[in-house]
Parts: C-alpha cells; sequence; structure tokens
C-alpha cells in the first residue's frame, strides 16, 4: 500500500477516535472547559512518544507501520487547531486566567505524557 494511503486511512481512524474520546471526555467530565481537546492532546502525547520509541530506539515498529500509526492515526488524533480556537474563545469571553490555564495545561500535561509515554515503551522495550 503507498504512504499516502497509509497516512489517509490512519488520519480517518484518528479523526474518529479523536470525535469519540473528546465528545465521551466532555460529556463525562462536563463543557465548562475543554477536556475534550487537552485529554485528546495530552493522549496523543503519550502515544506518540511511546510509539516513535518503540519504532526508532527499539526497532520494534517498521517505517510503515510507524508513518500509518504517527503522521496518520495521532495526526488526524491530536488537534492543535481545535486548542487555538477553544483557548481564543476564553481570551473574547474575557476569561484570560482560562485561556492561560489552558495554555499551561495543555504545554505541561502534554509534555509530561510525552515524557510517561517514552519511560512506558522503554520498559516494555528496552
Amino acid at each position: 500500500m503507498s504512504r499516502f494511503l497509509l497516512v489517509s486511512l490512519g488520519g480517518a481512524i484518528g479523526s474518529g477516535a479523536r470525535y469519540l474520546v473528546s465528545s465521551g471526555a466532555q460529556a463525562w467530565l462536563g463543557s465548562a472547559f475543554p477536556v475534550g481537546t487537552l485529554v485528546v492532546n495530552v493522549l496523543g502525547s503519550f502515544l506518540i512518544c511511546a510509539i516513535m520509541h518503540l519504532a526508532l530506539s527499539a526497532n520494534l515498529i517498521g517505517a510503515d507501520v510507524r508513518l500509518f500509526l504517527t503522521t496518520g492515526v495521532l495526526g488526524g488524533f491530536t488537534t492543535f487547531s481545535a486548542f487555538g480556537h477553544e483557548t481564543l474563545q476564553f481570551a473574547r469571553g474575557g476569561s484570560f486566567l482560562l485561556a492561560m490555564l489552558y495554555v499551561a495545561a495543555t504545554l505541561v500535561l502534554g509534555l509530561a505524557a510525552g515524557l510517561a509515554g517514552d519511560a512506558v515503551a522503554r520498559l516494555l522495550a528496552g
């Protein structure tokens, strides 16, 4: 299968997964804060770092599967554009503290999840 098709198929799967995870998190935790997008981006950070370690350091994932999972699935799953929109909505509504909290939470939790994903992959694969 061509790499373009791998990325396209992965993107479709990732976009569908983003919808399910994001809407599920919002339904479960409420809509006062864009927790759905935050959950998706943090989970995506964890997964991409774990997958990249398994692919590049442990050599357990081949190039085509890595492309499918990272550029395709996780490219469709994570959503920086929604993050930007939601942050601006807070700022436009005068909720500057919430806007900054959301930016900080996304950055800190995303990086922490990336570190955790890498650490878990190292424990599992060496």
